[in-house]
C-alpha cells in the first residue's frame, strides 16, 4: 500500500509541475503583419516583435543583421533591427527553441491605409465600381507593390493581432479585393520612386473617426468620455450582445412611438381622409436639413395627394422613393406597402391591384432618421409609381410633411449589437495590432459619417492624427487625407451644408505638422456615395506624398483660399497654390461663388480670375461682407490652378454652423 501511495504522490507532484510549464502557445508567434512577401520601412528603425516562453532567447537575423533578446515574463519580446537602404529580397528569420523564416522580405516604402468605405472599396466588388476595372486588374501585375488586408474587427479592448491572410505581391488576383485608393497611391508612388512599396489596408466602410481612435485619447473629448469608461469597463466585447441589445432596442422604440405624436388623431396621419392642411411644404427628392430642417434627427412624415388616370386604377403598380435616410415605413391609401430600415438603399415597393384607384390616392412615408442628412433624396426621375415596368407617374415635387418625434428629446439610441460605430472599438481590434510596425505614413479617407457633427470633427479628426502618431512613437509622421467628394443632387440656391462644414473641417486640420490633402469636389458621383474616380484620388494623394515627403518639387495641391479684402462693392479673394494664375474648367465663366452682405443673406455672384486672385461681386449686393465658395454637398464649381487641380471649398465668414449644436451619433 504504501508503494502505491509513493507513486500516487510522484504523479501529483508531476501533474502539479506541468500546470506551471509553459501551454503550446508559449513557442515563438509573431503577429500576422509579419510574413513572407512583406515590405520594411526603409532607412528606419525596424521593430520586430512576438511571444515565446518567458525567458527564452530569442534571435532575428536578415541581410547582414543579428539582434538577439529575451522573452520577459508575460513571454513578450521585440528587437529593433537597424535602419537599411532599399534592397531585397531578403529572409527575415527567427529564432528559439524553433525557427521560423519569412521569405522574399523587401525594404522599401511602407503605408497605412485607413477610413471608410471610400478606402475600403475594392478593385472589383458587387457594391460599388471602379472606373475600368476590367482593364486595371488586369494590367495589375506589380511584383514589388506588396498588399495586406486586415480584415474587419471590433473590440473593447486593445487586441494584440489581427485577422488577415498576410502580404500578397499585387497581381491581377491580389489586387481584386483591395482598395481601389490605396492601389492607385501605391502604384504611383511605387512607380515614380522605383522602390518596393508596401500598403497596409485597415478600413471598414459606415464608420465614424472616433471608433479609430484610442481610449486614452478620446478621454480629453467630454462628450465622449463616458462612453469610453463604459466600454473600459464592460467584460470583454460584452458591449457586442445581440439579446441585450435587442431588449434595450424594444423599450427605446417604444419610447419614440410615445413621442410620435403627430400621428394621432381620427382618422389617423396615413388616412387618405387625414387632413393635412396645417401641414408645411418640401420639396423632395431632397435632404431635410437643407430643406427645413437643418441638424434634425427624428421622425418626419410625409403625404402626397396624387390624381391617378384611368389607366392606373386598380393595376399591380410599382412604388419607387428612391434612397431614404435612414428608414421608412410607407403607406398607399392608408395600406402598408412596405418598410426598409437600410440607409442608402433605393427602395422599390410592389403596391397590389387592390389599392391603387382612379382620382384621388394618398401616400404616406414614415421616415426615421438618427444621424445625417435625413429624407427621401436622390434623382427626382427615382421618386413615381411604375406600371408595366414602362410607364412611370411622377411624384417629385411639393409633398406635405410633418415632425412626429426629435431625438434631442430621447436618451441615445442603444447602438446596434454588432455595430463598429462605438469610440475606440476599431482602434482597439484594427489599428493597436499594427504598432510599432515601421512605416513611412497614413493615408485617410473617411468623414462622411461624421457629416453631421462636421463642427465636432474639427476636434475628433486631428485628435485621431495626434493620437495615431503618439502610439507610433516617431514623430510627426506623414498623414495625407481625402477631402470629401462631391455627392448627391446639386443645389438651386446658395444653402448651409453640413458636408461643406466637413470639408472646412478637413481643410482646418492641416493646421497640422506634415499633412497633406487630396481636393476631390470634383470626382465624385451624383448618385453614388462611391464614386468610381478612384484613380485621380489616389494619384494626388501620391502629388501630396512626392512633394511632402519625398521632397519633390512639383504642384501638389489645388488653390486653397488664404485671405480676402473688400474693394468697394467688390471682394477680392486671394489663394496660396495659384501658381502664376488661376483658370476656370469647363467654360470661361467661374461657377460656385455665392456673396452675402451684413444681412448674411447669400446669393450667387460674378467671379472674374485676375491673375492669382478671383475677383467677386453681385448687383443684389451693394456692400460685401463675406464670400463662399463650392458650398454644398454637390456644388457646380471650377476653379483650378494651372496644374489642373481643383480649388478646396471654402468661406470667409465665421457665421454659426449648422452643425455646431449637433448632438452625438445615436449609433453609440
Amino acid at each position: 500500500m504504501s508503494r502505491l501511495l509513493t507513486k500516487l504522490a510522484i504523479l501529483i507532484t508531476c501533474v502539479s509541475l506541468l500546470s506551471f510549464l509553459p501551454a503550446a502557445t508559449a513557442q515563438i508567434k509573431l503577429p500576422a503583419i509579419f510574413s513572407d512577401n512583406m515590405v520594411l520601412q526603409r532607412n528606419a528603425k525596424i521593430p520586430i516583435w512576438g511571444t515565446a516562453k518567458p525567458g527564452q532567447q530569442i534571435t532575428v537575423k536578415i541581410n547582414q543583421q543579428r539582434k538577439t533578446t529575451k522573452a520577459d515574463r508575460d513571454g513578450k519580446w521585440r528587437v529593433d533591427l537597424a535602419a537599411m537602404p532599399v534592397g531585397g529580397p531578403y529572409e527575415l528569420t527567427v529564432i528559439g527553441t524553433e525557427t521560423i523564416t519569412f521569405k522574399n522580405v523587401m525594404i522599401g516604402e511602407v503605408w497605412l491605409c485607413s477610413g471608410q468605405s471610400n478606402m475600403e472599396m475594392p478593385m472589383v466588388s458587387t457594391w460599388a465600381t471602379v472606373n475600368n476595372f476590367k482593364a486595371e486588374v488586369a494590367a495589375a501585375n506589380y511584383p514589388d507593390l506588396r498588399l495586406f488586408i486586415v480584415k474587419r474587427a471590433k473590440s473593447t479592448k486593445p487586441r494584440t493581432d489581427v485577422d488577415s491572410e498576410g502580404w500578397k505581391m499585387c497581381d491581377s488576383t491580389s489586387v481584386k479585393n483591395f482598395s481601389a485608393t490605396a492601389y492607385f497611391f501605391g502604384r504611383h508612388l511605387q512607380q515614380k520612386l522605383g522602390v518596393p512599396v508596401g500598403l497596409i489596408q485597415s478600413a471598414w466602410g459606415g464608420t465614424v473617426v472616433e471608433a479609430w481612435t484610442s481610449s486614452a485619447t478620446l478621454k480629453t473629448v467630454p462628450v465622449i468620455t463616458d462612453f469610453v469608461k463604459l466600454f473600459e469597463t464592460s467584460p470583454l466585447d460584452s458591449i457586442f450582445d445581440e439579446s441585450a441589445f435587442a431588449a434595450k432596442m424594444a423599450a427605446w422604440n417604444r419610447q419614440l412611438d410615445e413621442l410620435d405624436t403627430a400621428s394621432q388623431g381620427n382618422p389617423s396621419w396615413n388616412h387618405p381622409d387625414f387632413n393635412d392642411s396645417e401641414w408645411k411644404t418640401m420639396l423632395l427628392p431632397n435632404n431635410w436639413e437643407r430643406a427645413g430642417l437643418p441638424a434634425f434627427d427624428g421622425i418626419v412624415k410625409f403625404r402626397k395627394v396624387v390624381q391617378l388616370p384611368e389607366s392606373f386604377g386598380k393595376q399591380n403598380l410599382q412604388l419607387n422613393l428612391g434612397p431614404i435616410d435612414d428608414a421608412d415605413v410607407t403607406y398607399i391609401n392608408g395600406v402598408q406597402i412596405g418598410a426598409t430600415s437600410i440607409y442608402n438603399q433605393h427602395r422599390h415597393y410592389r403596391v397590389p391591384a387592390d389599392l391603387p384607384k382612379a382620382g384621388k390616392n394618398v401616400i404616406a412615408v414614415r421616415v426615421l432618421d438618427t444621424g445625417g442628412n435625413g429624407g427621401l433624396y436622390g434623382k427626382p426621375e427615382a421618386l413615381n409609381l411604375l406600371k408595366d415596368s414602362t410607364q412611370a407617374f411622377p411624384l417629385a415635387g411639393e409633398w406635405r410633411y410633418q415632425i412626429g418625434a426629435d431625438l434631442q428629446k430621447l436618451p441615445p439610441r442603444p447602438a446596434l449589437a454588432n455595430t463598429p460605430n462605438r469610440p475606440t472599438v476599431l482602434y482597439n481590434a484594427m489599428i493597436a495590432p499594427l504598432v510599432p510596425y515601421a512605416m513611412r505614413g497614413a493615408i485617410w479617407y473617411q468623414g462622411e459619417s461624421n457629416a453631421g457633427r462636421a463642427y465636432q470633427y474639427r476636434t475628433l479628426f486631428p485628435l485621431l492624427i495626434k493620437d495615431w502618431r503618439a502610439r507610433w512613437g516617431k514623430g510627426d509622421f506623414p498623414f495625407l487625407f481625402v477631402q470629401l467628394a462631391n455627392y448627391q443632387a446639386a443645389v438651386t440656391e446658395p444653402v448651409d451644408d453640413a458636408w461643406a462644414e466637413l470639408r472646412e473641417a478637413q481643410i482646418m486640420t492641416l493646421a497640422l505638422p506634415n499633412t497633406g490633402m487630396a481636393v476631390t469636389i470634383d470626382i465624385g458621383d451624383a448618385n453614388d456615395i462611391h464614386p468610381g474616380n478612384k484613380q485621380d484620388v489616389g494619384n494626388r494623394l501620391a502629388l501630396d506624398a512626392r512633394h511632402l515627403v519625398y521632397g519633390e518639387n512639383i504642384t501638389y495641391s489645388g488653390p486653397i483660399y488664404k485671405s480676402m479684402k473688400i474693394e468697394g462693392n467688390r471682394i477680392r479673394l486671394f489663394f496660396d497654390h495659384a501658381q502664376d494664375r488661376l483658370m476656370s474648367r469647363g467654360g470661361d465663366k467661374l461657377q460656385g461663388f455665392a456673396i452675402a452682405g451684413e444681412d448674411r443673406k447669400f446669393v450667387w455672384a460674378e467671379a472674374m480670375i485676375d491673375g492669382k486672385t478671383v475677383v467677386v461681386s453681385s448687383p443684389q449686393v451693394a456692400k460685401p461682407v463675406a464670400v463662399r465658395y463650392a458650398w454644398a454637398t454637390n456644388p457646380v464649381c471650377n476653379l483650378y490652378n494651372r496644374a489642373g487641380l481643383p480649388a478646396s471649398p471654402f468661406r470667409t465668414d465665421a457665421w454659426p454652423e449648422i452643425t455646431r449644436a449637433a448632438h452625438l451619433n445615436r449609433m453609440y
